[in-house]
């Protein structure tokens, strides 16, 4: 009986040791559990940080340097450092993305203009008055305070339906019923200037003209100017898909009869026709009893002025992938609607056809156009086209 005590004991205490050994088993597991989720609670916050932080980091040296062009002050500037007018600092908005356009290049559009316009010798090839010809050609959006002039053969139609959806015009909406939709807005509304709702800027007093020439956003697109000139000839010569039969029955048998040397040569208007005309110094009279719808070839200087109104942006065409978001962030209307989309490489400049159509036309011609539209090519920072020239 003495000897059954210990080992009764000795069991008991075994037992306890046991469960103790247990319970600290799972006491560890459970502290181990815990650190493990610890460890991924704050592996999560950090990769969130990291992608806040780095999410674009193009965007974020984009950002650091407009902040070097911008931040220095004016009595520390370093010499050749680029200086903007108060009123034309970049701004440095980001369009969707998260990406930072940099308004640098835009800014250096508007200063090339300033420059340009101030030389004499280009005085005739830059200046014009802002007559009624002018004023036409600019259509008003009041509703957010936006002037667009039109350039013909530059996505002119895009533009007109983004500010026909902003003034409300025509009452298409998106299933959600949120904004107008651009893409259905059919073309024949939108040339048609009695229903697409876009009143011109002459159609406004003196008065009221100049305040919002003064207050109100203004743009314009532009491209090289002799590729516009070629789809000027193709599109209203050749295809003619809007179907207006007076270019080929009126205007072209008019250049024709003045310009075409072959006399025997039955064929319709030629390139070489249209050059020839366009590049002649006493076109005017021609001009007068074309009308207004000269506006598809006319100088970039005879539809805008750029030189007498003072315009907010200038896109290039050629660039329109990246300046028609710039413009609708600058017009404070990048919330509302979308340029819409642009097809991979159409607007690209396509220097082989423009080789093609100047192919076998006379050296004379093509220095006289050049002589006419040198004002375009310079104002807007288009290549000489020695190509062609020489």
């Amino acid at each position: 009986m003495r000897n059954a005590h210990p080992q009764g004991s000795s069991q008991a205490l075994a037992g306890r040791i046991t469960e103790w050994l247990t319970f600290d088993n799972m006491h560890h597991q459970w502290l181990l559990l815990a650190a493990c989720f610890w460890v991924i609670f704050m592996f999560m916050v950090a990769s969130k940080f990291i992608t806040l932080t780095f999410k674009d980091p193009d965007a974020y040296s984009a950002k650091q340097e407009f902040l070097f062009l911008t931040a220095v002050p004016n009595s520390g500037r370093s010499p050749g450092e680029t200086h903007f007018p108060e009123e034309l600092k970049p701004t440095g908005k980001m369009l969707s993305g998260g990406r930072l356009v940099q308004p640098l290049v835009y800014m250096q559009r508007l200063e090339l203009i300033r420059n340009v316009c101030r030389e004499d010798a280009l005085r005739n090839l830059s200046h014009t008055a802002v007559s009624k010809f002018v004023l036409d050609r600019i259509f008003v959006c009041d509703k957010h305070r936006i002037l667009f002039c039109q350039t013909p053969k530059v996505g002119n139609t895009q533009w007109k339906k983004v500010l026909i959806a902003l003034n409300e015009a025509v009452e298409i909406q998106r299933s959600k019923g949120a904004f107008p939709s651009i893409e259905e807005i059919p073309d024949n509304v939108v040339h048609d200037h009695e229903k697409n709702g876009l009143p011109r800027l002459s159609s406004f007093s003196d008065a009221e003209i100049q305040k919002r020439l003064k207050t109100y956003f203004k743009f314009f697109i532009v491209r090289d100017p002799f590729e516009r000139l070629i789809s000027a000839f193709k599109d209203k010569f050749v295809h003619n898909p809007r179907f207006e039969p007076w270019y080929r029955h009126e205007i072209a048998p008019g250049i024709i009869r003045k310009y075409r040397r072959n006399r025997t040569e039955t064929r319709g208007i030629q390139f070489e026709d249209f050059v020839r005309y366009l590049g002649d110094p006493n076109h005017r009279w021609l001009d007068l009893q074309f009308g207004d719808h000269i506006i598809h070839w006319v100088t970039y200087v005879e539809l805008c002025a750029p030189c007498e109104i003072k315009y907010s942006v200038i896109g290039h065409h050629e660039t329109l992938e990246d300046d028609a978001p710039y413009i609708l962030k600058e017009a404070g209307i990048d919330h509302l609607v979308s340029y819409p989309t642009i097809p991979p490489g159409i607007t690209a400049y396509n220097r082989t056809k423009v080789e093609h159509y100047f192919l076998g036309i006379s050296k004379r011609d093509i220095r006289r156009l050049y002589a006419r539209f040198e004002g375009d090519f310079k104002l807007f920072g288009y290549q000489k086209p020695d190509f062609l020239l020489n």
